[in-house]
């Protein structure tokens, strides 16, 4: 486990994504700044957080009982169990996967839990999805990118604004993969929670965390050229498989897996 700067301390002054994340899942590995702003956001950011959660879970299962045995999981956020390749070793104990986050105490953490199985493998680097060649450099020591591989970007690019190129920035990492590979993307929205949208926003502004939902046409843009997998772009609670049909609830994210043509 590497990180782009040694040096780089944990700024408590100020909220960080992972940590409100951590937060909003009920883990205790967040400050009081961003306890505070968890407090702030609208009740159900918490039943959100918990849905994009399991999206994940049921998307990297599927893509494990699928074949997929290479990972790589950018804003991986506070290691909270079970993690992406707890799930996904547990269906094929030789995946090896490659975890990416900017917040210094997600390295902290990693070094303790996110420990792979004997037969497979797991890597942690420190490093922001801004810098993409960085992370794709580090993923390669691990990883095999002539095999597919699922890129996961959960409830991650909402934190990307508009000037800082989320889509060249998707596009940058996926065009790095290999024929077969895959896309795992959630996406911050109000389309459902339209009425709350003014105020997710201002709360994370005065936390001074930039924030941009999307519309499901906005969205829809990070997939632009990869084949889509049944049901496509939909709410969290409407992505599923073999597994049984979750509770069909208001979402705040859109999500979506897609092939790699």
């Amino acid at each position: 486990m590497t990180a782009e700067d040694a040096d780089v301390l944990i700024d408590t002054s100020k909220p960080h994504p992972a940590r409100v994340y951590d937060w909003l899942l009920g883990g205790k590995d967040n400050y009081l700044v961003d306890q505070e702003m968890g407090e702030k956001l609208p009740p159900e950011a918490r039943a959100n957080a918990a849905r994009n959660r399991a999206f994940m879970h049921r998307a990297a299962a599927w893509l494990a009982d699928n074949g997929v045995r290479q990972f790589l999981d950018i804003g991986t956020g506070i290691p909270t169990a079970p993690n992406l390749h707890q799930i996904v070793q547990a269906i094929a104990p030789e995946c090896r996967v490659v975890y990416a986050d900017n917040d210094p105490i997600v390295l902290r953490h990693a070094e303790a839990l996110l420990v792979s199985s004997p037969e497979g493998a797991t890597d942690y680097v420190q490093a922001d999805v801004r810098r993409p060649a960085a992370i794709l450099d580090h993923a390669r020591e691990l990883l095999d990118f002539d095999r597919p591989i699922a890129l996961s970007l959960i409830a991650l690019m909402h934190f990307i604004t508009d000037d800082e190129d989320p889509y060249g920035l998707t596009r940058t990492l996926v065009d790095a993969l290999p024929s077969g590979s895959y896309l795992v993307l959630s996406h911050g929205t109000t389309d459902e929670h339209p009425e709350l949208a003014n105020s997710v926003t201002d709360t994370y502004k005065k936390g001074q965390v930039p924030l941009r939902m999307r519309r499901r046409d906005e969205v829809e843009r990070f997939f632009e050229g990869l084949e889509l997998v049944d049901p496509g772009l939909v709410t969290a609670t409407h992505w599923y498989k073999e597994t049984p049909a979750p509770k069909a609830e208001l979402s705040g994210f859109y999500v979506a897996v897609a092939r790699v043509p």
